[in-house]
């Protein structure tokens, strides 16, 4: 079954969500696939190139050449169906993807400041939780990341 965590109170998603995708890249393993609204994917495939004067994520788009889109580690995409592999899901969506029961994991990205983006988390917890999946609780304030 799948596992889904929550990671709340993140000061900023995007840039959380590019501190993650390098923490998971540095791992060598497993591979991640982030999907949400075409927007957001455009304001964070920048920040991963950029993240600091000598750091980047390599990534690539779920429309890459086919031997770029096999070799990324890491695969921006708005359809799930898009994916080449099936480890790690960062979910950006405000709703549950469908097809996320396809991945091993899936994380869920919460902000702390704003009140409509942890209203839509909620709703996701319990349609997890409903679904009887068991679901793991970080929350980033005590962690201090």
């Amino acid at each position: 079954m799948t596992e889904i965590a929550f990671h709340f109170n993140a000061p900023d998603k995007l840039a959380y969500a590019c501190r993650f995708a390098r923490k998971l890249l540095r791992m060598g393993d497993p591979r991640l696939s982030i999907a949400g609204p075409a927007a957001v994917l455009d304001q964070l495939d920048p920040m991963l190139w950029n993240m600091a004067a000598h750091d980047f994520v390599a990534h690539c788009r779920a429309d890459s050449d086919p031997v770029v889109l096999e070799a990324s580690p890491i695969v921006l995409l708005c359809d799930l169906s898009q994916s080449p592999h099936h480890d790690v899901l960062l979910n950006l969506w405000d709703l549950v993807p469908e097809g996320f029961e396809q991945f091993s994991k899936v994380i869920e990205i919460v902000g702390r400041d704003d009140a409509a983006d942890r209203q839509q988390a909620r709703a996701r917890w319990r349609h997890y939780a409903h679904s009887g999946y068991n679901l793991i609780r970080h929350d980033l304030e005590q962690r201090g990341s």
